[in-house]
């Protein structure tokens, strides 16, 4: 494979915010990889009035962010005409299943760490998620 296809490659892979790819070709087999960094804590900026200098205040957030914690398709319900694990407003307990992320055919349950509230989905049935991608927001 020439250097131009991989480069084309792997300009279509950040291009689809895609994390792997792996390319066939008669005898020869490539595979790409690039790593996305986690996001990061929100920052909220203050203008104070008397110096006007920028400064950085970390305030407790109402909720909880439940992150993926692997690249795959997020799965609201465990089939395809089935109810939902959650729903915006259901109470949810620590331990419980709010939805799959299936990744190389394995179904992964991710669940809540605390008690709470569904407040937002942050994604859609059937999305593909990156590492890190934000799915449910959960009101303490």
């Amino acid at each position: 494979m020439k250097e131009t296809d991989i480069r084309k490659y792997a300009e279509l892979m950040k291009e689809l915010g895609l994390t792997g790819l792996e390319i066939t070709e008669e005898n020869s087999k490539v595979r790409l990889e690039r790593s996305v960094s986690p996001p990061t804590k929100e920052t909220i900026y203050s203008v104070t009035e008397s110096v006007g200098d920028i400064q950085t205040t970390s305030e407790p957030k109402d909720y909880i962010s439940v992150n993926s914690p692997i690249v795959g398709v997020f799965y609201a319900a465990p089939a395809e005409n089935a109810d939902p694990y959650v729903a915006i407003g259901d109470r949810v307990k620590k331990g419980q299943t709010l939805c799959i992320v299936e990744a190389m055919k394995l179904m992964n349950e991710i669940t809540t760490e605390e008690d709470g509230v569904v407040s937002d989905i942050c994604v859609t049935n059937g999305q593909v998620v990156e590492y890190g991608t934000e799915l449910f927001r959960i009101k303490r």
